[in-house]
């Protein structure tokens, strides 16, 4: 097969999976070499964005899936009169940020550091299919662990868990601040930078 017609296939078969598609699934399909199937996914990845298309190829950890270009989100609820999700709780973040950063752990290690029950928010999340359950520890009592999924990869524009920003500094009460859309605030560092601004 000819370069353009091996990306019509790989888009047809993106385009028809609608779900996250492995990249040795696509070598086998078109018996192809990884390294082949991996610049012609990352050639549609550029041009879909290059072009500006509706649509876009995401990278998430081996896999690769199509979805709508995010600009054009509202304009997609509008045609199928979908609401917008709610937004994650101040909770909700706390829970999904320890999660995210020490997974896989415990519901009793997020009560820990949190100082709080966190039963609720986990369900929560688990019913957001942002995390989920992935076995248990192996100590008396076996309490289930927790981490993160695709869904979370996706929600936050993440290719993986490498692309996680480093760990941020708490504030001086030992807690991490985050605003509704997830941003670190209060941090020791920001205190800092407060207070030579203000000296």
């Amino acid at each position: 097969m000819e370069m353009k017609e091996i990306e019509s296939a790989v888009e047809s078969i993106l385009f028809a999976s609608g779900e996250p598609v492995q990249t040795e699934r696509i070598c086998v399909a078109l018996e192809l070499d990884r390294a082949t199937a991996e610049q012609v996914l990352q050639r549609l990845m550029d041009y879909y964005s290059y072009e500006r298309r509706g649509m876009r190829l995401l990278r998430i950890e081996d896999s690769w899936q199509l979805c709508s270009a995010p600009e054009y989100a509202d304009v997609i609820r509008r045609a199928f009169e979908i609401r917008k999700p709610a937004k994650l709780s101040q909770p909700a973040l706390e829970v999904l940020t320890i999660i995210a950063y020490y997974q896989p752990t415990t519901r009793a290690f997020v009560d820990q550091i949190r100082g709080v029950d966190s039963a609720y928010t986990i369900g929560l999340l688990q019913d957001r299919k942002l995390i989920e359950e992935c076995g248990r520890l192996q100590v008396p009592g076996r309490p289930h662990l927790y981490r993160t999924t695709r869904q979370f990869l996706r929600a936050f524009h993440l290719s993986s868990l490498d692309d996680l920003p480093e760990m941020p500094e708490l504030s001086g009460d030992g807690q991490m601040r985050l605003d509704e859309s997830g941003q670190i605030i209060g941090g020791a560092g920001e205190e800092t930078a407060q207070e030579s601004s203000e000296s």
